[in-house]
């Protein structure tokens, strides 16, 4: 057994034990000593004196298991206002099914064998500050009606805490006998709550959601439970919990495995700077309001399933892999890093991611993300990003007027980065969001998920630019021509549709051309944009061909109906000549006729060939 721990004088407010210097016990009346220093004979007297649901004060006392089991029995598992600050229990404390219709305080105490509280009902306030549990911690199935703390304690042994209800209206059947005990007030049931359960209440009326743990739960005046600063070493179980308020693990550290599988938590779950060293099963749960990962450092795999909330992993730094499936969520992965394989899925309705800005991830895929208002040029690898289905910004489409040249100007629809809507004031014109929904609206600032409708008619717009983590070079104070064209560039091969994968070549071409000083350059690429839209505008480049051959068709019809059809005037000499030649042929054949005709007969049977040799007549 390990020794006693030494209390500080200013931690001791009561009158202690007389029986040894270094005891600490509260005095008991007319002993002067402790009731672990009592002689039987004195026990007995104080355990006759007890009667149900009358205070207990232990602070500072010595309990033993013998003693704790007659003094629980004695006041019959009812107990009103519970003192055991400072207290030692060296055996098994045992606290199953009592009712503890006061406050109950355990803070300091030490529980050097197992601390079962299985069935427990607090119907008021419960604190465990800086308690500390050498084994095992049960609060299975316990019902806590007000505040509950357990803020810097720690807890060697596994914590047991599924089923367990904090907050809200707990049932007069819930104590033991089914009455209440003296002195407490009646409960009533909470407003809006049916015999099923939180089947009335908003927080179960969500869709997609049906936990288990909600069953039998009010959450009528819910109030906060606080885990701030706890050491947990062993396993966390939190399966089927109910939270009516806040809960807070601010700063806790979970050696091991911890599970929240149905988990339900109306308000806030806050684990700003928890640490994981074992794996994190965080869902399916159900969170009314937030559930708050900031700066948390998980070792191993974390799975988040959640939905109806904020998800925030601002500064988050998981070196396992992130599974995260939301449904109806809003997404905040401002400056986290991922060092593991990572997965956003949404799971049903819709899931926005807020921001990106700072975002170091190894291997991250987005599926089914809404990235219309989310600026991706703070990401620090965007090669990295793999997107599946996700929804992108859009073009304004149609015709478009303005101060400039050209004034007049067709816009046809593509998938842009929101950071495209900001640099060209898309954005402020109200220009649609999205090809899938028109109607949306892009957010007003760069990263954030704030609409125009968010701020009041006619107020002001703010200057304050908002609070980041340190920017990385993809981060500058506002985009340019030249980020876009790169980041499009990197972004493309990670796109799996194919259509968005050609909108981002576009897109980068066009903030090339945008971003090239006015020359040759960006002379040869307008051209290229205004002839075929960078190879990717097929319509464009026919439109164009159809153009130029109709032209060329009209200026050849139009010359030759101009001007009579008549020989070229160099052809003419020749033909002339030819007919000339032909008509002197005829008229020499006429002539030769003619004369062959008229010869005598001795002349005409000359051999052919007596003309070659030419005779002189005598």
């Amino acid at each position: 057994m390990t020794s006693r721990p030494k209390i500080a004088l200013m931690d001791v407010v009561w009158r202690t034990c007389g029986a040894s210097p270094g005891c600490p016990g509260i005095a008991r009346e007319p002993y002067g000593r402790c009731l672990a220093h009592l002689t039987p004979a004195e026990t007995g007297a104080v355990l006759r004196d007890l009667a149900p649901g009358q205070a207990l004060d232990l602070r500072g006392t010595t309990v033993a298991e013998d003693l704790l089991a007659h003094l629980l029995d004695r006041l019959e598992r009812r107990v009103g206002r519970a003192r055991f600050d400072h207290a030692v229990f060296t055996g098994q404390a045992r606290f199953g099914e009592v009712a503890f219709t006061g406050d109950a305080t355990f803070d300091h105490a030490r529980f050097d064998r197992l601390a079962s509280f299985y069935g427990a009902r607090f119907l008021r306030n419960v604190s465990f500050r800086a308690a500390r549990f050498a084994r095992e911690l049960s609060l299975h199935d316990a019902r806590v009606r007000g505040h509950a703390a357990f803020d810097h304690a720690t807890i060697r042994g596994d914590a047991l805490f599924g089923a367990a209800r904090f907050g809200g209206d707990l049932p007069a059947e819930s104590t033991p006998g089914g009455t209440p005990s003296p002195g407490t007030p009646p409960f009533r049931a909470a407003p809006n709550v049916s015999s099923e359960g939180t089947r009335n209440t908003p927080l179960a009326e969500a869709r997609n959601v049906s936990f288990p743990g909600a069953r039998n739960a009010s959450f009528h005046g819910g109030q906060d439970v606080s885990f701030e600063g706890t050491q947990f070493r062993g396993f966390a179980a939190f399966d089927a919990a109910v939270f009516a308020g806040d809960v807070v693990f601010r700063g806790a550290r979970f050696h091991r495995a911890v599970s929240f599988r149905g988990a339900v938590c109306a308000a806030t779950a806050a684990f700003e700077g928890t640490r994981f060293q074992g794996a994190a099963y965080l869902g399916p749960m159900r969170v009314g309001r937030r559930l708050s990962l900031a700066g948390v450092r998980a070792g191993a795999a974390l799975h988040v399933e959640t939905g109806g909330c904020r998800v925030i992993l601002r500064t988050a730094d998981v070196a396992g892999p992130l599974v995260a499936r939301l449904s109806d969520a809003d997404l905040d992965l401002r400056g986290a890093v991922l060092s593991g394989t990572s997965a956003v899925t949404r799971r049903a309705g819709r899931l926005r991611v807020t921001s990106l800005d700072g975002l170091d991830a190894a291997a991250l895929t987005l599926t089914g993300t809404d990235l219309r208002g989310c600026g991706l040029g703070g990401l620090r690898r965007p090669e990295r990003l793999r997107l599946r289905e996700c929804l992108f910004a859009a073009t304004p489409g149609g015709m478009r007027l303005r101060l400039g040249w050209p004034p007049v100007r067709w816009w046809s629809r593509r998938r842009v980065l929101a950071d495209e809507h900001l640099w060209r004031g898309w954005d402020e014109a109200g220009f649609a969001g999205s090809p899938e929904s028109p109607a949306s609206p892009l957010p007003r600032s760069h990263g954030s998920a704030r609409s125009r409708a968010s701020r009041p008619q006619g107020a002001p717009r703010s200057r304050k630019p908002p609070q980041e983590s340190p920017r990385s070079p993809w981060a500058p104070g506002s985009p340019d021509a030249a980020r876009l064209a790169v980041l499009y560039e990197r972004l493309r091969p990670g796109v799996d549709d194919a259509r968005t994968s050609a909108d981002f070549a576009f897109g980068a071409m066009d903030m090339r051309r945008l971003g090239s000083s006015r020359g040759r350059a960006r002379l040869l690429l307008s051209l290229y944009w205004l002839a075929s839209g960078y190879g990717l505008r097929t319509g464009r480049a026919l439109g164009w061909l159809t153009l130029v051959t109709a032209v060329a068709a009209g200026a050849v019809c139009w010359t030759a109906g101009a001007r009579p059809a008549r020989p070229p005037v160099g052809q003419r000499p020749q033909v002339a000549v030819v007919g000339a030649v032909m008509r002197g042929g005829v008229r020499a054949g006429v002539r030769g006729g003619v004369r062959a005709g008229l010869r005598p007969a001795a002349t005409a049977s000359r051999p052919a060939h007596s003309h070659a040799l030419p005779t002189r007549a005598g």
